[in-house]
């Protein structure tokens, strides 16, 4: 019987539309994962023995991230106006992350304390051993000095080459305003940043190809490796941190995006790539840059999104704000030990400090929350040994909602600093505008004139600018 021969009632999906699903990466990362969690429930010593594909993905993406927040940062400075508005772009973002983090503990503080989900344990401190924990766990956390100290670098070039976004920030800033005020040697010098920037957002459009692979490696490690039936003891600490992360993100982030009149389902489903990555490898910075350019293209500036966006990776992760509340409380509450609301506001100062600098990677979460009680006399750091087992299982959930918490923050601070084309933003969203990666380097348009000075968000070809053409009507 032919293909038009079938019969009435079946559905036959034509083989072009399954490649050109099979083509997007969201659809490849999201049988990457599944694959992944198959074959880490089903053979969890080869699954476990996976792990380097996840790491190698995430370290082949960490090469480019300091020298592309650098050209990013750079020349959305040097092409800025003034640089006053620098600083007032700095201050906002800053405001922003205190608020929403602070919020984001509270929550967590409310939810674990309600909860109760350690409540019974009755743990024995003596039984427990930091033997197994990380080496970062059982290490002392230094100061807030110290912490400042060590946005510093050595050397110029030593921030381009460490595992920090603070110094690249601080190097990135301080060379872009230097060639803001070097006038025409600036801008010689800004136009190669630019265009050293297409460079490496090419090559991460090529690497970017390997994150269903890295995804699948990282899954199938975390369910062979730790495997599901460790859920069951710590299943109502799990399930209510994720329960409280959904919560704050349609909730809390909901009303942020509406009150800036944009939907966040909208902004959920224009993300959905690097959500599904970030769900594979439990980090957020293989998503960084397509992060970056995404939110241009959806309308936000280039210098807005040079400054907040890297920023909010250091200043802004609130999947771990919520992670820290609640991990802390539980672990009090498992050992028994009663945390009066005046000791629990005291470790919630604590860890508004605590948890800056905590890049997004898998287990910063967790050093994080070691250098909390290490910092407050009431839970004892050994007590970590009792949701070590669970942590991986609750990383995906913190990076998603840092992810999604970060680019809400950026679109929030552009449109407070005037710096959205809001009817291209609610278009992209929409789906009007769809996203398109870099063009190949065939495509790139003849050079222009050096005479003409470049416009003040001019974009490299790997990040499209928004075009401010009038909005599409619907049709």
């Amino acid at each position: 019987m032919s293909r038009n021969d079938a019969a009435p009632g079946t559905v036959t999906p034509p083989p072009g539309r399954i490649r050109r699903m099979l083509s997007h990466l969201y659809v490849q990362c999201l049988i990457a994962v599944l694959l992944g969690a198959a074959v880490g429930g089903l053979w969890p010593s080869a699954g476990a023995d996976l792990k380097p594909l996840g790491d190698g993905f995430i370290a082949l993406v960490k090469m480019f991230i300091a020298p592309i927040v650098f050209c990013t940062v750079v020349h959305g400075i040097a092409s800025m106006g003034n640089a006053r508005a620098v600083g007032r772009v700095s201050l906002k973002a800053l405001v922003y992350f205190e608020v929403l983090t602070t919020v984001a503990m509270v929550i967590g503080l409310v939810v674990v304390n309600v909860v109760q989900p350690g409540s019974g344990l009755h743990i024995d401190l003596s039984t427990l051993s930091t033997k197994g924990l990380p080496p970062e766990a059982t290490t002392a956390h230094e100061g807030f000095a110290a912490f400042l100290l060590a946005t510093i670098p050595a050397t110029l070039v030593s921030a381009l080459t460490g595992n920090e976004i603070l110094p690249v920030l601080l190097v990135s800033v301080l060379f872009g305003f230097g060639l803001h005020a070097s006038g025409e040697a600036g801008l010689g010098i800004a136009r190669g940043v630019e265009k050293f920037s297409t460079v490496l957002f090419t090559l991460i459009r090529w690497i970017m190809r390997l994150a269903p692979i890295g995804a699948f490696g990282s899954m199938a490690f975390t369910i062979g490796h730790y495997g599901l039936g460790t859920l069951r003891h710590l299943a109502l600490l799990v399930g209510s941190f994720w329960l409280t992360a959904v919560f704050f993100v349609l909730v809390v982030l909901g009303t942020v995006m509406r009150l800036n009149g944009l939907r966040l389902l909208a902004f959920l489903r224009y993300i959905k790539e690097e959500l599904l990555i970030v769900l594979g490898t439990s980090s957020t910075e293989p998503v960084l840059p397509r992060m970056m350019a995404k939110l241009q293209h959806a309308g936000a500036s280039k210098p807005v999104v040079g400054i907040t966006l890297p920023a909010g990776y250091s200043f802004n992760l609130d999947g771990t704000a919520i992670y820290l509340t609640m991990g802390s409380v539980f672990l009090a509450q498992a050992l028994g030990i009663h945390l009066s609301l005046t000791q629990q506001l005291a470790m919630l100062a604590v860890m508004l400090l605590t948890s800056k600098g905590a890049a997004g990677v898998t287990g910063s979460g967790f050093v994080a929350l070691a250098a909390t009680l290490s910092a407050v006399p009431h839970v004892p750091p050994a007590a970590l040994a009792l949701i070590f087992g669970v942590d991986r299982f609750m990383s995906e959930a913190r990076a998603l909602t840092s992810l999604v918490g970060n680019g809400v923050a950026t679109l929030a601070v552009a449109r407070w600093e005037g710096e959205l084309d809001e009817d291209r933003a609610k278009a992209v969203l929409r789906g009007e505008i769809p996203y398109a990666p870099a063009p190949a380097p065939s495509a790139v348009p003849a050079e222009p004139d050096p005479k003409d000075t470049p416009a003040p968000e001019a974009m490299p070809e790997a990040m499209p600018e928004p075009t401010r053409d009038p909005v599409p009507a619907a049709s």
